[in-house]
């Protein structure tokens, strides 16, 4: 036989139905909300977007046709396919993680698209204006999809004046590392990538490659390549790149750079 539940106890179990219902419809909601943002997102990443204007500057194979903070007003290719790239006082790009106090993006950046669902890879040889008062400077190889998505491979000046190979992986604020201390007032320098992994490295005599830095291609469907010089500290300089190249395959071996 079934027995009656006292009236108080009925009242009391719909109540607590009613909230669990609540509770749920609201957590669904909020996990809605939630997914909503982050399919907006992905699908605004799925194209790089430049801050800069249209150009038209060749070098080697590469056509460069955006150029960010007047970089194309600031390169002169010679006869011999080299190109000067000047940059003046207090130009850098940096992300500072610790509340921006430390963030430029002033650093002129001359940029090519490339098509990042093929395999790619940019390598150069970069010749840094080093200064005695250079802190930072540093000629750059660029990966970049906008002012806070991008990663920079530097031949750069450290605190001490050693030249040492730096990466810098920006994804909203940026990392900064530093590598190898460098003798030469050159390094051969590549960027590259099978699709699924990026890759960078620098070479003294671009046949035995030191890898860096390696990571998860991230990246969206288009991205750029580009090349940049960078002077946060002193009154400016010029550095040059040479043998420079901008291909649609990746090295074979991503350890050896090969």
């Amino acid at each position: 036989m079934k027995q009656k539940l006292p009236f108080c106890q009925v009242v009391l179990a719909t109540l607590l139905l009613g909230s669990c219902s609540e509770n749920k419809t609201q957590g669904e909601s909020a996990t809605n909300d939630r997914s909503a943002p982050a399919a907006s997102q992905a699908s605004a990443g799925d194209s790089a977007r430049v801050s800069g204007k249209p150009c038209d500057i060749k070098l080697g194979n590469i056509h460069f046709t955006k150029a960010i903070n007047g970089a194309d007003t600031l390169t002169k290719v010679d006869q011999q396919g080299r190109m000067a790239f000047r940059v003046g006082a207090k130009k850098d790009f940096f992300c500072d993680p610790n509340d921006g106090k430390l963030s430029n993006n002033t650093a002129p950046i001359l940029l090519a698209k490339v098509d990042n669902t093929k395999p790619f890879t940019l390598v150069a040889k970069v010749i840094p204006g080093f200064t005695p008062k250079g802190l930072y400077n540093a000629g750059v190889l660029y990966i970049y999809v906008n002012d806070t998505f991008w990663q920079k491979h530097c031949f750069e000046q450290d605190e001490r004046g050693n030249h040492r190979i730096v990466t810098v992986r920006t994804q909203g604020t940026s990392d900064d590392n530093n590598h190898d201390v460098v003798k030469s007032p050159w390094a051969y320098m590549k960027i590259s990538s099978d699709t699924r992994t990026v890759a960078s490295y620098y070479s003294l005599d671009n046949k035995t490659w030191q890898l860096v830095r390696l990571y998860k291609n991230n990246y969206p469907a288009e991205i750029w390549m580009g090349v940049s010089a960078q002077c946060p500290v002193d009154t400016g300089t010029v550095s040059h790149f040479e043998q420079i190249s901008l291909t649609q395959n990746s090295v074979a071996d991503f350890r050896m750079g090969k």
